[in-house]
């Protein structure tokens, strides 16, 4: 494993600004990636239903138990909003999330973060996880692992059917962007898996494809279409990775080796 350039001190705590989106709901700006957790013009609560949650329910494998990777944790919108629109639908699958999050004081403040009244009714799972980074019931497991990504990943021994790649940005974040790592991610993932994430970057796109993906446009309801990578055929427009390395020859996935120091 090459040495990453340092993106983030996990001794110093960092001070983040709250943000309001257009849905009225909030996000947190982080000066240390200098982007906010969300779009602020698609919404928190807008942003992780419409790229995340609706696209992975609607087109993945209906089974009795999903097991979804949320990369990464954050401030908890994809896995509350997973959990509103299973209890919204009246869903009877059983629902175990691994969130992998390196800012362990992120997640211990967010017992008092100011979430949409859509989540109310999970103020005790928040709670919970903010102290015990855990939660469990008859019908849900919730599991936070603090550290670095590229290590958690590994400890993980469930197969992944739904995986929300919602890391920051290549730019800002690019060790969770590799080609390395979407291989990381296909090892651990059932043989049906599916991902989806906002960016739609040919170099992204060509790592997922390189792994065993197909990789097709999808727009929801939101300001820009976004990427969903499946390991079976999805009824959609799939892209034709290989006409675009056709017409630009130089394009390739971001590879490890990019980000030595």
């Amino acid at each position: 494993m090459p040495q990453f350039k340092e993106l983030y001190n996990p001794i110093l705590r960092e001070q983040k600004e709250i943000v309001v989106t257009n849905d009225g709901s909030c996000t947190l700006y982080s000066a240390e990636f200098d982007e906010c957790y969300h779009s602020s013009s698609d919404g928190a609560l807008n942003e992780s239903l419409q790229k995340h949650v609706l696209p992975a329910f609607k087109f993945a494998a209906q089974k009795e138990k999903l097991t979804i990777l949320d990369i990464c944790y954050g401030l908890g919108f994809n896995t509350l909003a997973t959990l509103w629109y299973h209890k919204q639908n009246n869903l009877e699958s059983k629902l175990h999330i691994i969130a992998p999050e390196l800012d362990r004081n992120l997640v211990e403040s967010l017992k008092n973060f100011s979430y949409p009244k859509e989540f109310e009714s999970f103020r005790d799972i928040i709670k919970m996880l903010s102290k015990e980074f855990f939660y469990e019931d008859k019908q849900i497991k919730i599991e936070i692992l603090l550290g670095d990504a590229r290590e958690e990943i590994k400890k993980i021994s469930s197969k992944i059917d739904i995986i929300y790649q919602d890391a920051f940005s290549p730019k800002k974040n690019p060790a969770l962007w590799t080609y390395e790592w979407f291989r990381d991610l296909k090892q651990i993932s059932s043989e049906d898996a599916l991902l989806t994430t906002y960016s739609i970057a040919t170099p992204i796109r060509l790592g997922l494809f390189e792994n065993g993906f197909r990789v097709y446009e999808y727009k929801p309801n939101t300001t820009r279409k976004i990427t969903i990578a499946s390991l079976k055929e999805l009824p959609l427009d799939e892209v034709d990775m290989k006409l675009k390395l056709q017409r630009n020859p130089s394009a390739k996935a971001l590879i490890d080796s990019d980000l030595i120091q």
